[in-house]
């Protein structure tokens, strides 16, 4: 007979530095989580909305499930370099350009083998984001750890750096004790830090304001009222992790999968804004970063050049006005006012003359009056 014992000796085998087991019931966070739905906080995730009544039960990703096993990766690793003068920053879970859901899913697979081969006819299905399972939910109920006021999962050991997954079985397994008690106190660092306000209160994150989202996840023009405050992230954000006293105490891993490439930590904002689409899929295609493709990506990368302050990228940014895709075009003039300056001004004029579309000649109007 398999046991709960069992299952944490396969996973600790197959990789996963935490690992905890729930029932499978509806999650506390459920109705919650629909009110954050209708409160509009998911921005343009308009997918969590099509699915919401399938988080209610993990029944709705397989049939007859009875236990979920959670699971977690430690992905600390360096600490970051400060940017040079026209440099961004990515956020750490994507700086090694591994994309974690490969490589989750390839322990969850080996796992999913482990547990079948100990118990033929068990059934398993391996979760790593993409299914309608709220993972933080059933993780605090397997007692891997409690919700900070920045909505992370935090775990007295690992602090928040680690990737959540979950592997679902039809076998009834015994479930570890909840992990009822927070540990964050009075704190409100992260509250605090948030350069765009993105937290309505504690607990709850508007995404549309989380820079995250912004630079992975949104599509079209940035809001012009939180471009100042996207500072030096050309892709995610890092700063209500990296402010938690519980991350000092977070180890860091071992593992090389998770160490930051050089080309990507610092990652130059203004060799980004000058790639081809040719260029941007041979560098960044199997890496987190082809997330919010070439149009997102080049659109932070201005944003990014208009906040460093440096005329150096000027030159940069007035070529990018001509650029295929209009967002890049319109963050592009919108760095341009920023920074300012003679040679700033006449690449807006020079634009202005021959732009076709209105937002982005909103944006060049908009930049020639400050200017």
């Amino acid at each position: 007979m398999l046991t709960s014992a069992d299952i944490k000796a396969a996973a600790r085998q197959a990789g996963f530095d935490l690992v905890g087991i729930a029932p499978a019931v509806t999650p506390t966070g459920f109705h919650a989580f629909l009110q954050w739905l209708r409160d509009g906080y998911a921005g343009g995730m308009e997918y969590l909305s099509r699915r919401e009544e399938a988080y209610a039960h993990p029944g709705a990703i397989m049939d007859g499930v009875r236990s979920l096993v959670l699971l977690g990766i430690n992905y600390r690793s360096a600490e970051p370099t400060a940017p040079a003068e026209t440099g961004g920053r990515v956020s750490r879970y994507a700086w090694s350009g591994t994309d974690y859901h490969d490589l989750l899913r390839g322990r969850l697979k080996q796992l999913a083998v482990d547990v079948e081969q100990a118990a033929p006819g068990t059934r398993t299905r391996g979760v790593v984001d993409t299914a309608p399972l709220l993972e933080r939910d059933f993780a605090r109920l397997a007692g891997l750890g409690w919700f900070g006021k920045n909505t992370m999962l935090l775990n007295k050991q690992r602090g928040s750096w680690f990737f959540l997954a979950a592997l679902l079985t039809d076998v009834d397994l015994e479930p570890d004790p909840t992990h009822f008690a927070a540990h964050c106190g009075t704190c409100t660092r992260c509250l605090d830090a948030c350069p765009t306000d993105a937290f309505v209160e504690p607990y709850v994150l508007d995404a549309r304001r989380c820079i995250s989202y912004l630079t992975i996840e949104h599509k079209g023009p940035i809001p012009r009222e939180l471009r100042e405050g996207v500072g030096q992230w050309l892709f995610g954000c890092d700063v209500c992790q990296e402010v938690c006293p519980w991350n000092r105490k977070a180890p860091p891993t071992s593992d090389p999968l998770f160490y930051p490439r050089p080309d990507l930590e610092p990652l130059d904002a203004a060799g980004l804004l000058q790639l081809s689409p040719e260029a941007f899929r041979a560098r960044f295609r199997h890496t987190p970063l082809s997330r919010p493709k070439r149009a997102g990506l080049l659109r932070n990368a201005a944003i990014v050049l208009g906040n460093s302050g440096s005329q150096s990228a000027v030159p940069i940014l007035a070529t990018a006005l001509a650029d295929d895709e209009p967002q890049v075009r319109g963050a592009s003039a919108w760095a341009l006012g920023r920074l300012g300056g003679a040679e700033a001004r006449e690449a807006l004029i020079a634009r202005r003359v021959v732009e076709s579309d209105p937002e982005v000649g909103d944006e060049i109007a908009l930049s020639l009056e400050k200017l």
